[in-house]
């Protein structure tokens, strides 16, 4: 059976740790370099976050989304390079085309910051099970409506990616070209988005059917299969995080 998460079941202790403190994280990594906007506050937290990814044991899978990040990054630093405002240091030309410095390093940061973020996200999506991160935010508050909502987000990916590929096999089956130059990928790829998406959508909303009959809104008092799972160092991981924090804010406002 084919999964419908992103999550990579590894033995690790960044398997271990809870949603929320892995939650904390990402905000953390969002707001250190914001707090310090320096190349090497960046490089620092990005850093972090790769080494929890080997730790995690699931670097290889972050490949197809750093390189669909970073070809999307390039156009920033292209576009920045050449056409931001306040560009005056030509730092090197080729024909008429000049490269600026403002707008290179303008854009290498807004680089470190993107990868930064998707880094700390692929932590939490690729080592916690979203009806882990889910109950964890339901026991702690939060709607259960939202918390199938965030459930579908983090499902229709790779359910729809599943799909692709089930529709491309059948496709080949009846004699379909698939695979050869770009204009043949592409002339195949197309027709294939319309059924993709509807398809998600209508399992999306059988599911929701399905929960609604067995007393999903139901305002009683919810119970759980498992019990609540706690990682031993989690208290001590998040004050640390927040005296970092803190510390960043202090070195801002005083240094």
């Amino acid at each position: 059976m084919k999964s419908i998460s992103l999550y990579v079941d590894r033995k690790s202790f960044i398997h271990d740790i809870d949603p929320i403190t892995k939650l904390l994280y990402i905000l953390f990594a969002l707001l250190v370099p914001i707090i310090l906007p320096s190349f090497t506050i960046s490089f620092f937290c990005l850093g972090i976050s790769i080494l929890l990814l080997c730790a995690a044991k699931v670097i290889r899978k972050t490949v197809p989304v750093y390189s669909f990040v970073f070809l999307v990054l390039i156009t920033v630093v292209i576009i920045q390079g050449l056409f931001k405002p306040e560009n005056e240091t030509v730092l090197f030309q080729i024909g008429p085309v000049a490269m600026y410095k403002e707008g290179l390093l303008y854009a290498l940061t807004i680089t470190l910051r993107v990868m930064n973020i998707v880094s700390s996200f692929l932590i939490l999506v690729l080592t916690t099970k979203p009806s882990d991160l889910v109950e964890t935010l339901v026991r702690k508050g939060m709607s259960p409506r939202i918390g199938y909502v965030i459930v579908s987000v983090f499902q229709i990916i790779p359910e729809m990616m599943s799909s692709m590929g089930t529709i491309m096999d059948a496709q080949r089956a009846r004699g379909m070209e698939t695979e050869g130059n770009l204009f043949v990928r592409v002339k195949a790829f197309v027709p294939l988005l319309g059924p993709v998406i509807l398809g998600s959508l209508i399992n999306t909303k059988e599911r929701a059917m399905a929960l609604e009959v067995r007393g999903f809104n139901s305002r009683a008092p919810k119970t759980y299969l498992y019990e609540e799972k706690k990682y031993t160092h989690s208290r001590l991981i998040q004050s640390a995080m927040l005296v970092l924090v803190v510390g960043a804010v202090a070195w801002r406002i005083f240094v």
